[in-house]
């Protein structure tokens, strides 16, 4: 839990806080964007909570922080009960966003496919008695994709739990070298029926992105959604390559998906033409930079 003695300068009065300890991951601005905002390298509330609304997306960012930067002078023990409860976090269709997001993978976001042929946990959340228990009411986890390095943490544990298969490339396997099934090369792979495993080298040599029912697409951090600038973003940094980047991003115009569900970055939803027009805008920017 945030201390109120390492309480930033840069929050506004109120209940709700965040102290020196954040690492700046963006899990709260993408939970509560009307309380927190980026200030130089912190996340910090501009704002806050009037509505029970906003309070209850507030304490949603508190528990999903990684670090336990976020804190409030007096807490609200409902709203905070509730928040809690309601991660997983249902997007659609049997397709869920975790919360508890993991300091060991920097505070990626780590998401849960229900399906009637095995399910899938999508990179690792922390390891909780409350997400293992949801899992197992959902039926389990069969699979546990990896979409790269960085984003593993608690996944052996959870593999371990629920006897998962572990899937990462093998660019990247030596972060995960005891897994189940290594992805090799650059072409597609149709894991199971609904499910196709897509390379996507740029950030990382081994990066993957998941396809899931030609709608969500799950992108580690390869691909994401920039709410300034109404536009699709990727790395700019800390890249493997940078053309082997534009190539994968050039790739991914030949399926078809309406989300774009990121590790770290914002989630969007567009039908399938209006997300192929950003990503195409998206990679003719980025030619003209590299």
């Amino acid at each position: 839990m945030a201390k109120l003695s390492k309480r930033l300068s840069t929050n506004v009065e109120g209940n709700f806080f965040v102290d020196s300890t954040c690492i700046d991951c963006d899990t709260c601005r993408q939970l509560a964007p009307t309380t927190f905002v980026e200030n130089g390298d912190y996340s910090t509330v501009f704002h806050q909570p009037k509505s029970r609304s906003e309070e209850f997306e507030a304490y949603q960012a508190l528990i999903a922080c990684p670090v336990g930067s976020i804190g409030v002078v007096e807490n609200n023990d409902s709203q905070f009960t509730q928040a809690k409860t309601s991660f997983p976090l249902e997007l659609e269709a049997g397709v869920f966003y975790n919360g508890f997001n993991s300091e060991k993978s920097f505070g990626a976001n780590s998401y849960f496919v229900q399906h009637p042929e095995g399910n899938w946990l999508v990179d690792s959340p922390r390891y909780l008695k409350h997400l293992v228990n949801t899992f197992k009411d959902l039926g389990g986890i069969q699979y546990i994709f990896l979409s790269h390095e960085d984003d593993v943490a608690d996944a052996s544990r959870y593999a371990k739990t629920f006897g998962a298969t572990r899937i990462i490339h093998r660019a990247d396997a030596h972060a995960m070298p005891d897994a189940e099934r290594i992805v090799d090369g650059q072409e597609k792979v149709q894991a199971t029926p609904g499910f196709m495993l897509i390379p996507v080298s740029g950030h990382t040599k081994g990066s993957m992105a998941l396809l899931y029912n030609n709608r969500f697409l799950f992108t580690g951090d390869h691909l994401w959604w920039d709410p300034h600038k109404e536009q699709l973003g990727t790395p700019s940094n800390l890249i493997w390559d940078k053309t082997q980047l534009l190539q994968s991003l050039s790739r991914l115009s030949e399926v078809t998906f309406e989300w774009v569900l990121p590790g770290h970055g914002h989630r969007v939803h567009f039908d399938g033409a209006t997300m192929q027009c950003h990503l195409k805008a998206l990679v003719d920017s980025r030619s003209l930079t590299l």
